[in-house]
């Protein structure tokens, strides 16, 4: 057997070694870095369907088999925080990802960051199809990758570390549970210049109330809210210590 040459020979070899995976069928490997403006035939777009069912699967199974104590809400929300795109992103940015792209390609700084996150799904379906082809591992041969990324933070977890990431959605269902209305955010200051303003919002619900300022008006949201689930959560609020 020949030994690879030129360049995009030494990317698959890299990518390979990345993710600890040898490529039977290498074509499976180009296709799940094809983006859909390539423009030369078949792109990622079915693959990355296949990697985002065997993603959401193996990453489940992980926190179901990891978390024994966890009801299904804190499973869930642990998971979406695993497969978002965002962390989809950095691990693709951790392999090694380059993708094959046309004129058509997203020009503006960050515009491949959802590009670069299905290609991270359309590889592991790869990886799925080449080791079904080859001995029928596939669901194996994906699972060891995802544990390999996902393993230890899955372990290292607890309930609450998602409370710092969506505080908006933590509020609004503590609000439920206490039987309080919907939370309600109002912007009460915009200061600074154009280019750098200063956004000031409160968010309310029944007698309790917290304010936050940032740059945008949705960081200044996630702020106030932020602030009031840690009112709701300490002793002399309403919910329970």
């Amino acid at each position: 057997m020949k030994e690879p040459r030129g360049p995009k020979d030494a990317m698959r070899k890299r990518l390979e070694a990345a993710a600890q995976y040898r490529f039977h069928d290498a074509s499976l490997m180009d296709l799940a870095l094809t983006h859909g403006s390539a423009g030369r035939g078949p792109d990622n777009q079915r693959l990355e369907y296949l990697g985002d069912a065997l993603l959401n699967f193996c990453v489940a199974r992980l926190i179901y088999l990891e978390q024994p104590e966890w009801p299904e809400g804190a499973m869930s929300k642990l998971r979406g925080m695993l497969v978002c795109t965002d962390a989809l992103h950095e691990w693709g940015k951790h392999l090694g990802l380059v993708l094959t792209t046309g004129v058509h390609a997203p020009k503006q700084p960050g515009a491949l960051r959802k590009p670069l996150a299905d290609a991270v799904e359309a590889l592991l379906a790869a990886i799925y199809l080449d080791a079904e082809a080859t001995h029928g591992g596939g669901v194996e041969a994906v699972m060891a990758l995802v544990a390999r990324q996902h393993l230890d933070a899955i372990r290292s977890a607890h309930p609450s570390m998602w409370e710092r990431r969506d505080s908006k959605t933590t509020l609004q269902e503590k609000a439920a549970v206490l039987g309080f209305p919907a939370p309600h955010y109002e912007q009460i200051s915009r200061t600074g210049p154009d280019h750098q303003p200063t956004f000031r919002v409160r968010v309310s619900i029944g007698d309790f109330h917290a304010e936050g300022s940032a740059g945008s008006l949705k960081q200044a949201e996630i702020l106030a809210a932020r602030e009031l689930v840690d009112q709701l959560d300490c002793p002399n609020g309403h919910s329970s210590p």
